[in-house]
């Protein structure tokens, strides 16, 4: 017969998981190494298996790790959801973790927020923007904005719209041009593209197949060094009408096949926590707000 598991070891489990190495999840927890190490050893001892396999580079969940896993994270939404009880009723505090594009997160979100903190003064919330895909599973963010549905696990997904794109350019390079009627495959324009690391976004794909071979003028790895390039009169580029239309931009073609649903993803457990259900009531009525807008209706020049 097993010994009892404490919820206590349970936490170093999850943060052992997380961090990849005993010094960082010390480090996390604010605990000495060889305290968290005779924990995690107990722990193991307890539940009579093996949770991680030991290497030079860090720790690494084995088999029966990682099938404990969510059940461990359930916990710890537990253990949130019992704290958040304990507070006034209908007050809404603490971090929570946001997960968007950079091209959502700077125009639209995060200008948003004011209100929200207005509403709720002692929210806290940490926005991260990138291409990556966070691991809700993980708890890398409590909610995240993604281009891409999650095809599985334990998440509460909702479409907040849909993001369109058109292919676009600055007053001044679309002057320069030349003048020719048959440019139909855009064989004497700069395009301004993404990056190989890239390569499998629509946009990319798009811009690949038009210039069939030929390189990119400029590539980049971030959207708004894209947009910066054309407004600077570098090239074209497939652009967000959204974000083309706000920097006075031009488009070229208004439909490409390259539009993107916007799906709002939050772990489920997370779904019953009073702070995070606000963050993401907030941004769905924000969404629904600038539905057309992003969705972008351009007419080519």
């Amino acid at each position: 017969m097993h010994a009892a598991v404490h919820w206590d070891d349970t936490r170093i489990f999850l943060a052992v998981a997380r961090c990849g190495t005993l010094s960082r999840a010390a480090d996390e927890l604010r605990m000495g190494i060889a305290t968290l190490s005779r924990r995690l050893d107990r722990l193991e001892s307890a539940l009579g298996v093996p949770l991680f396999s030991r290497h030079q580079t860090g720790y690494r969940l084995t088999d029966e790790g990682e099938a404990l896993l969510e059940r461990a994270e359930a916990m710890e939404y537990a253990a949130l959801a019992f704290g958040e009880a304990a507070q006034l009723q209908g007050k809404v505090a603490g971090l929570v973790r946001l997960a968007t594009a950079e091209n959502l997160a700077n125009p639209l979100i995060v200008p948003s927020l004011g209100a929200l903190f207005a509403q709720h003064p002692e929210l806290r919330i940490e926005v991260v923007s990138g291409l990556q895909t966070v691991n809700l599973h993980r708890r890398d963010a409590d909610l995240a904005i993604r281009m891409v549905r999650p095809e599985a696990g334990n998440l509460t997904i909702k479409r907040l719209g849909t993001l369109g794109f058109g292919l676009y350019g600055s007053a001044a390079y679309l002057a320069s041009r030349q003048p020719d009627k048959e440019n139909a495959a855009f064989e004497h324009d700069d395009f301004i593209g993404w990056a190989e690391t890239h390569h499998h976004l629509p946009a990319a794909k798009w811009v690949l197949r038009t210039l069939r071979g030929r390189p990119c003028r400029l590539e980049t790895n971030t959207l708004s060094a894209q947009l910066a390039a054309v407004v600077a009169g570098t090239g074209l580029a497939v652009l967000p009408h959204f974000l083309a239309q706000q920097a006075g931009l031009h488009c070229v073609l208004a439909e490409l096949g390259v539009e993107q649903p916007i799906w709002l993803v939050m772990h489920a457990d997370m779904a019953h926590s009073r702070r995070v259900r606000v963050v993401a009531d907030h941004l769905i009525a924000l969404f629904a707000t600038q539905a057309e807008a992003l969705k972008g209706v351009a007419t080519a020049v």
